[in-house]
């Protein structure tokens, strides 16, 4: 296949031997600047676009290229995105010499594009690593931080901060190149070290919840601003909890009561090294990998975690909260502006300059769970409202007075799907854990434990005569279940990818599949076959859903897509675009006459299936929302998101 270069082309993959772009028109490039064979896309953001390709100079080997193709408007952004892309490219030439971080290969112009080629790391990042095998053990932060210090130290001596570290940087290399260090990639971001940047503000950058408050509020950075992040990193991978959501709620506050949130007991050398590199002071903190990693060289002794709070209850916040702004998370002790607009309100904060903006078609949201919001489902009646979360819980919600019902506390890990039965006396969840648990939401009582599966099942769908249950797993396979025995009726093997996500077709004869391998299959629910393989995403296909009438269905994909789709026949009808990320969660109204999508931009679109354009576009989410969901009447919409809130929308 060759995949075209063009950015807004909307199918970019094309059969080998066309010259030219079945779907844009433009002229294909089957190998960039005659050596560089583009393979597939890994990802994409505000600027620009990562590719995994071929060197055919080096005999096919795996390669990285990356496309400045900015999503930015007006000469001056388009201008730093530029500088920042060259910036790149000179630290990577300047480092790339440290067997852990990315060697560059090549720095060209093509088309009015340009491209940086860069070594390819096979293996998996931290945050894939917690995702699949959960928190790390204080031995495994001593090692990450005896691997990356040296790493740390010679960047900074090479007079460069990287000023984004985070779980998502850090690869640990698969055994298959003979090594499993750790590396640090992308250096989009990194910063010389000069006399006028310590003296200077310069561009506020970085990832919120992991930089210090120098460079968010100043645009500072010094060595030991990294070692903040490094110490915001450690912390995130030894509790699992999302450091961007501490971030909202409580500002810089929450570094200073760190040691609440840990699952288990650290040594006392280990908490002195973490309480020293989170201190919110630049000079209070380590100011070189130097002096941390004299530190580490002292033997760990058990020191137990302080008694004076509950694992279970969160932080609280400011009363202003519930009070003024009941659907706001505030940071308390910073200072607030609100200014009414026509349309909404903005929220200005005083901490990093963070704008927000509050559509006031947005009622107050539900709060209460500790990790990412991964699944919503509503009872049949539109009363009860089912989340899962991160934090291995199940939530039950009174829509009526927006507060809790109940918790359902028994999976082992991330809980990633969660379905309610028809007629509202069943819910089934999926989990981290490997494990399907079907429950009496009335109760809280577990019924049953479903395994079967040897890895995590990300979706489960319950069949509209709630005789069965279908799960799909990173496995790759799709389990289809007795719901009143728990007994395994079938197994769907086909998929190449691990699946992301199920739906059953309403006559409970058809079960859709979505993949990692960025294909949909649809089986017959009943004899296990294969029916139709379909193909138009050119990202992991991350969610499905059916149309009340059972006539059609839409996926949504990593390729910033929604697709509308034929069931019966296959044939793709329709692509919505307007999410400018990966777009995660996808539900259908009641009527069937509209779709909703969540997406990693932060927001909750509604569109028009009969038109395909945006109906509403809803922004008060501070992080991705993985989760959307109708209310049976049609007129409620809920988010969920990975700020740990679930948002409630007046549905247009």
């Amino acid at each position: 296949m060759i995949y075209c270069l063009n950015p807004s082309c909307e199918k970019p993959l094309n059969s080998n031997g066309t010259d030219v772009c079945q779907s844009c028109g433009i002229q294909l490039i089957s190998l960039l600047r005659s050596r560089y064979r583009i393979s597939q896309p890994l990802g994409g953001g505000g600027f620009g676009r990562t590719f995994l390709a071929e060197d055919e100079d080096k005999l096919n080997e795996h390669c990285v290229v990356k496309q400045l193709a900015p999503q930015v408007q007006g000469t001056s952004a388009l201008q730093k995105a530029t500088e920042l892309f060259q910036e790149e490219a000179r630290r990577l030439q300047q480092l790339g010499e440290h067997p852990q971080i990315p060697t560059l290969y090549a720095y060209f112009r093509h088309d009015n594009y340009l491209y940086l080629v860069q070594q390819f790391i096979h293996g998996q990042t931290l945050r894939q690593e917690l995702k699949q095998q959960g928190v790390f053990s204080e031995e495994k932060i001593w090692e990450l931080l005896a691997e990356l210090l040296p790493v740390l130290k010679f960047i900074h001596e090479h007079q460069v901060i990287h000023r984004d570290i985070k779980p998502e940087n850090i690869i640990r290399r698969s055994s298959q190149d003979a090594r499993e260090d750790l590396v640090l990639i992308d250096f989009g971001i990194a910063k010389q070290l000069t006399a006028s940047s310590l003296e200077h503000t310069g561009t506020t950058i970085g990832s919120y919840g992991y930089a210090p408050i120098e460079q968010m509020k100043y645009g500072c950075a010094y060595p030991a601003s990294d070692l903040f992040s490094l110490g915001v990193t450690c912390f995130h991978l030894l509790t699992g909890i999302q450091p961007f959501g501490l971030y909202v709620e409580q500002g810089y506050a929450w570094v200073m009561h760190w040691q609440q949130y840990l699952k288990s007991p650290l040594s006392a050398q280990l908490v002195q090294v973490l309480d020293k590199l989170l201190q919110k002071d630049v000079e209070h903190r380590y100011q070189s990998a130097d002096e941390v990693l004299q530190d580490l060289h002292q033997q760990p002794q058990p020191a137990p975690i302080p008694r004076d709070f509950s694992l279970t209850q969160p932080p609280s916040r400011i009363s202003l909260r519930q009070s003024v702004f009941p659907n706001t998370v505030l940071q308390p002790t910073i200072e607030l502006q609100h200014k009414l607009l026509a349309g909404g309100v903005i929220l200005l904060l005083g901490l990093g300059g963070y704008a927000y903006w509050q559509n006031l078609g947005h009622t107050p949201g539900l709060t209460g769970h500790l990790g990412d919001i991964n699944s919503l489902a509503f009872n049949p009646q539109g009363t009860t409202l089912a989340s899962s979360s991160d934090d291995k819980t199940i939530k039950l919600w009174n829509l009526k007075n927006k507060k809790g019902i109940r918790t359902l506390h028994g999976h082992k890990g991330i809980v990633y799907s969660v379905a309610i039965s028809p007629d509202g006396q069943t819910l089934v969840s999926g989990s981290q854990d490997k494990t399907i648990k079907v429950w009496n939401p009335n109760t809280g009582q577990e019924i049953h434990t479903l395994a079967g599966h040897s890895s995590f099942i990300n979706s489960v769908a319950i069949s509209l005569d709630g005789q069965k249950i279908a799960s799909g797993s990173y496995d790759n396979t799709i389990k289809v279940w007795n719901l009143k025995t728990g007994q395994e009726i079938l197994t769907l093997e086909g998929h190449t990818g691990h699946i992301l996500s199920v739906a059953i077709s309403p006559d409970g004869q058809k079960l859709a599949s979505a993949s990692a391998d960025r294909t949909i299959k649809v089986w017959n629910l009943n004899t296990g076959k294969e029916l139709r393989t379909l193909n138009g995403h050119s990202g992991d296909v991350n969610a499905l859903a059916i149309s009340p009438d059972g006539q059609l269905f839409v996926s949504t994909s990593d390729d910033w897509s929604v697709k509308l789709w034929n069931l019966n026949t296959g044939k793709e009808l329709r692509t919505f675009k307007g999410h400018s990320a990966d777009v995660n969660a996808v539900a259908f109204s009641p009527d069937g006459e509209k779709i909703a999508t969540g997406s990693d931009d932060n927001t909750v679109k509604i569109w028009n299936l009969s038109t395909g354009q945006e109906i509403s576009s809803f922004k008060g989410h501070l992080g991705k929302v993985f989760a959307v969901a109708f209310s049976p009447d049609g007129k409620t919409l809920v988010s969920g998101s990975n700020d740990k809130t679930i948002k409630i929308w007046e549905a247009p």
